[in-house]
């Protein structure tokens, strides 16, 4: 026989390897990561979201394959035929196309179902892994017959397609979904290919090498155990691999806990900015942690004493240093003060339990004489403690100190690390919040407007109280207005009213709004503002980072999805146009998103950073009207405050924590 004859031979014996099949899906879908999303990428950014995205399509794609050629082998069994073998399994991954794409047609997506959008995705990839498994073995075939016509002497067949082939169909693909937007980034940065794509290689190549370096030690150490106790070394081998998930598992779990303790550390340190003794003059009565508050200041954490710390002062400071200007209250504001802003807070470590910090909390009401405030502001704060400075400062400006706001801190991780503790700040806030509403129900004479303010996870937390109550929840607890900034889409009550039709919510009561421009348009239009205001920039990727991502096409990149629009400042409106779902790519490329837009920057309306919209939003919902002199004038101030602070405190500003 000829050696052709023989390649012809060995080549009608083989069939593609999942590993093959895997290939070609990782390259088709390799282009796409490097699409234009919510924000500009850095080169190891772009490297990360293409090796994890191309490392896990490779991963659920020779899985599936090998679903499939075990399905192949399964319809020919007891055939010895080679040729059926490959037969087989070409009809087989031919047929899961049509299949998945009938799964798909018979359960359309659905909003917060996960069993569906698994089943869907598992229907979505096998259908990709017939097709690409198809394509690979057509393109093999046609291949060798161009070989034996040209006599190459299996030359040309000696080539790997896989690579070739998933690229062809990315670019099929891409062509078909070209529209006239298809090349339009708004102005987000390409990252540099050549470093990306090192970057990936290197990711990908890692992962590679621990599962090579897994999978060698395992059958090593299953063939030795074999030999000298009982159990087949296909036995050993899984208890092997078993033992390593194990040990990862515990590993991960330790290095995790030993990271949370060191950060929790970090946010309960004391702030070395004031000389001991020296908090009472930064620090007046009203507010926790003075002389003679009920709240110690040690146990208040980091951001507790930065909120107290940063309280505006009703009147000019006497002495103040030469470097710290004098943004008092009656200065900025061009009028005498009302009265004394009143800021409770109350720290983890100021009471063990959530009812003995509820306790410690409405005794500390009391001393400071908050409920006599015409204004009172139910705070959420984020992940740390935190409390938005800017925030707080402006409404006591606007409302000439006549204002008192509350908080409870639920945690000390940073707002990405302390979403399992989203359960706990929900049921003490509300616990506060019926024992204020129980007070202020009983409390003879005037009472006050009771309103709400939440940023980014400390809005999640705030929304959750009315979880399946839609706004009739807020109307019932005597809320009158509320603002939220930057909330995380995994919020539930927002997308209970702001997604159907719901009995229990007044659609006209609640507005998403980018910019403040858009909330004043809304209001005009509408004769009257929205009571209850979600403020989310459209690049704001906290706003739009879920794990739903991996399996169902949001809404914020559907056919409804928000168009640009020319804006003057602030933050862009809508969706890069070019930006579409990719399943497992957009969760990345949303990841990073995510942790982009909390990146600190120049004070301003952008991403996760709404500190220049705060005083416009506020005044406005909840109704603390100011001229547009006084207004120009605060903006400014709170501009030089957080210069100071910056400088003073060494505390990044706006940190989602």
């Amino acid at each position: 026989m000829s050696r052709a004859g023989r390649r012809s031979r060995g080549w009608r014996a083989t069939t593609n390897s999942a590993q093959d099949v895997g290939l070609v899906v990782a390259a088709a879908m390799a282009p796409g990561t490097f699409a234009p999303s919510l924000s500009s990428r850095t080169a190891l950014d772009q490297g990360l979201v293409t090796g994890l995205a191309t490392g896990l399509h490779f991963l659920l794609t020779t899985g599936a394959q090998d679903a499939l050629a075990g399905t192949a082998r399964f319809l020919v069994d007891g055939t010895p035929s080679p040729a059926a073998h490959r037969t087989a399994t070409i009809a087989v991954d031919a047929a899961a196309l049509p299949l998945g794409l009938a799964v798909l047609r018979a359960l359309p997506p659905r909003v917060d179902d996960p069993l569906r959008g698994a089943v869907r995705q598992a229907a979505w990839r096998l259908g990709a892994s017939g097709l690409s498994g198809a394509l690979l073995g057509a393109a093999e075939i046609g291949t060798h017959a161009l070989d034996e016509r040209l006599r190459l002497g299996g030359r040309l067949t000696a080539v790997p397609l896989a690579f070739p082939v998933g690229l062809g169909i990315a670019y099929l693909v891409d062509r078909l979904r070209a529209g006239e937007n298809a090349d339009r980034t708004d102005g987000a940065e390409p990252a540099p290919p050549l470093s990306s794509v090192g970057v990936a290689a290197g990711v990908v190549g890692g992962l590679v090498g621990v599962a090579y370096g897994e999978h060698a030690l395992t059958d090593l150490l299953a063939r030795r155990l074999a030999a000298v106790l009982p159990g087949s070394p296909d036995l050993w081998r899984l208890a092997g691999h078993a033992g390593f998930l194990a040990g990862l598992g515990i590993g991960a779990s330790a290095v995790w806990h030993r990271a949370m303790r060191q950060i929790e550390a970090r946010t309960s340190a004391d702030v070395p900015v004031i000389e001991p003794g020296h908090d009472q003059r930064w620090v007046p009565s009203t507010v926790s942690g003075s002389s003679g508050s009920l709240v110690s200041w040690a146990g208040m954490g980091r951001d507790g004493r930065l909120h107290a710390l940063a309280s505006v002062h009703p009147r000019p400071v006497p002495n103040l240093p030469a470097d710290v200007p004098d943004l008092s209250l009656a200065t900025v504001m061009g009028a005498p003060a009302r009265g004394t802003p009143v800021q409770v807070y109350v720290g983890l470590d100021n009471a063990p339990t959530p009812r003995q910090r509820v306790d410690l909390a409405m005794a500390e009401l009391e001393r400071t004489g908050a409920l006599d405030r015409s204004l009172l502001v139910l705070v959420s704060p984020t992940g740390t403690g935190y409390v938005n400075y800017v925030a707080v400062a402006a409404l006591q400006y606007l409302a000439l100190g006549d204002v008192a706001t509350v908080a409870l801190q639920y945690s000390r991780r940073p707002s990405p690390l302390s979403l399992g503790m989203i359960r706990g700040g929900r049921e003490q806030n509300r616990l506060l919040w019926l024992r204020i509403l129980q007070r202020i129900r009983d409390r003879p004479g005037r009472r006050p407007r009771v309103v709400l303010f939440g940023e980014s996870l400390g809005a999640h937390t705030s929304q959750d109280v009315f979880l399946h109550w839609g706004t009739l929840g807020l109307d019932a607890m005597g809320i009158d207005r509320a603002l939220w900034i930057g909330t995380p889409y995994g919020s539930k009550w927002m997308r209970q009213v702001t997604r159907g039709d719901r009995l229990d919510v007044d659609a006209d009561s609640v507005a998403v709004v980018n910019d403040f421009a858009q909330f004043a348009a809304l209001a005009e239009r509408c004769g009257c503002p929205p009571r209850f205001v979600l403020l989310s920039h459209d690049n704001d990727g906290v706003t739009k980072f879920g794990p739903d991502l991996l399996w169902y096409p949001p809404d914020w990149l559907g056919p409804d999805r928000p168009r640009p629009e020319p804006i003057a400042a602030g933050s862009p409106r809508g969706i890069p146009p070019a930006m579409r779902w990719r399943p497992v790519t957009t969760f990345f490329q949303s990841l990073v998103d995510m942790k982009n837009a909390q990146t600190a920057g120049a004070f301003g309306a952008w991403q996760h950073d709404y500190r220049a919209d705060l005083p416009r939003f506020l005044s406005e919902v909840y109704g603390l009207p100011a001229s547009e002199e006084q207004l120009l004038r605060i903006e400014e101030t709170l501009r030089v405050r957080e210069t100071v602070r910056e400088r003073l405190f060494a505390v990044v500003p706006g940190a989602v924590g």
